[in-house]
């Protein structure tokens, strides 16, 4: 008797173990069904609305595109910034389809050996993906939809489009997004008259802003600014001229006397306040004809790395959130 009812149990387990494999398939597949169009970020002169959480969790509307005073196009962004986020971020950026899975294999074994998740693996279109479309809470499905959008993204945009919407977006220091925000905040300068060191900085507080927190925590983005310069030069992205001049350069940080702005920008007047289009995506605005083009990109639109290799309201700073050193790229 005992015979028959264990094959009995066992056939019931299996069963079970079949249907939720299969329940689990479904929702994974109906979730990236679901996932908004990248379509619209091929045009320069459509705009999105996105939101943004502040470090008390709270959402504020986020334009991305022209429509956002502090759009900087890619034309205006200075090659070494562009070079250091490549080199501290994905090196292999300019040769991948979206994804680097060996980049992802090795953050696998980064995270087994550490029994939690230490590094992601990201590359900058994942990230950019996430910073877009999706949460930060790190989940399965989540990563999911990061790898099928990242792919969808470098079928439809250029390597230039999709550097220009990541640094226009990503966050640069507590609620400092984008690096038209972040060159006027922290330099009082326009992007384009960004110095290499200064590139540098910027670039070493991608991995997270509350852990390269300039305001707490200084020290620890300069060091990383100078591990970013040391890439740069070693893989000739930079002169040895340029290396030492920028490590000898003392960023004039002028904007740090400054508190930390706590609401973001809304989008103009005459824009109705975010809200998810049809289908789940975010809010699509579309430039007036009268709104000048974004400048021609020029023979910098697939800039690679040579071969060898009124202002807002002021708030007192957020307190530091203790948080171990990430490793690069996400």
């Amino acid at each position: 008797m005992r015979g028959p009812r264990r094959s009995h149990r066992f056939r019931n387990v299996l069963i079970a173990v079949a249907v939720l494999t299969l329940v689990l398939g479904a929702w994974v597949v109906v979730s990236i069904l679901l996932l908004p169009s990248v379509a619209p970020l091929a045009r320069p002169r459509v705009s999105i609305v996105i939101t943004v959480k502040d470090w008390e969790r709270k959402g504020h509307p986020f334009v991305v595109g022209p429509r956002n005073p502090r759009w900087t196009p890619y034309g205006a962004i200075p090659s070494a910034l562009k070079r250091a986020v490549v080199a501290s971020e994905d090196a292999n950026f300019y040769s991948h389809e979206g994804v680097d899975y060996e980049a992802i294999r090795e953050a696998i074994k980064a995270d087994w050996r550490k029994g939690r998740f230490v590094r992601g693996g990201s590359t900058i279109t994942q990230q950019l993906a996430k910073n877009l479309f999706l949460t930060r809470e790190k989940t399965l499905i989540r990563k999911v939809k990061e790898l099928v959008l990242a792919r969808r993204m470098d079928d439809a945009l250029s390597k230039s489009r999709i550097l220009e919407l990541y640094l226009n977006v990503a966050e640069l220091g507590p609620m400092v997004y984008g690096i038209g925000h972040a060159a006027h905040y922290y330099f009082g300068k326009h992007p384009s008259a960004l110095t290499v060191r200064e590139c540098a900085f910027l670039a070493s507080m991608l991995p997270g802003p509350k852990v390269y927190n300039p305001y707490r925590r200084l020290d620890r983005v300069m060091k990383r600014s100078d591990r970013i310069l040391r890439r740069m030069a070693a893989a000739r992205m930079i002169s040895r001229e340029e290396y030492e001049a920028a490590l000898s350069e003392v960023p004039n940080l002028a904007g740090l006397a400054r508190k930390v702005e706590k609401t973001m920008e809304a989008p103009p007047p005459e824009e109705n306040p975010p809200e998810e289009a049809p289908g789940g995506g975010p809010e699509i605005l579309e430039s007036p004809p009268e709104s000048p083009p974004a400048p021609p990109q020029g023979d910098e639109r697939e800039e690679a790395p040579p071969p060898e290799t009124p202002p807002l309201p002021e708030t007192p700073a957020p307190p530091e959130t203790p948080a171990p050193e990430p490793a690069s790229p996400r």
